[in-house]
C-alpha cells in the first residue's frame, strides 16, 4: 500500500473502533490489554459481546499493522516527497 492509502485505511479503521469504544465505554487500547490479559473471559458466554470482541480485536490489530507499515514507509524519506499536493487552479 502507498502511504496515502495507508492513511485512508487507518482513518476508516479508527472510525470503526470508535463505534465499539462508544458502545462499551472504554478505549480500544484498554479493551485490548484487558482481553489479552484474560480479564474479559466472563463475556464469552454472551454471543453479542463475543462476536463484537472478536471483531474489535481484529480491527485493533489491523490498525496496528497499518501503523507499522506507515512508519516503515516514512523511514529515510522526506515527508515533503510523500505529500499529495493538489495543484491550485
Amino acid at each position: 500500500m502507498e502511504v496515502h492509502e495507508l492513511v485512508i485505511d487507518m482513518k476508516l479503521l479508527e472510525r470503526r473502533l470508535t463505534l465499539y469504544e462508544e458502545k462499551y465505554g472504554v478505549l480500544s487500547e484498554d479493551f485490548y490489554a484487558a482481553l489479552m490479559a484474560g480479564q474479559l473471559a466472563d463475556y464469552d458466554a454472551y454471543d453479542e459481546s463475543r462476536a463484537d470482541f472478536s471483531r474489535w480485536k481484529g480491527i485493533y490489530e489491523t490498525l496496528g499493522r497499518r501503523k507499522d507499515a506507515y512508519r516503515k514507509q516514512l523511514e529515510g524519506r522526506e515527508l515533503a516527497d510523500l505529500l499529495r499536493v493538489q495543484p491550485a487552479y
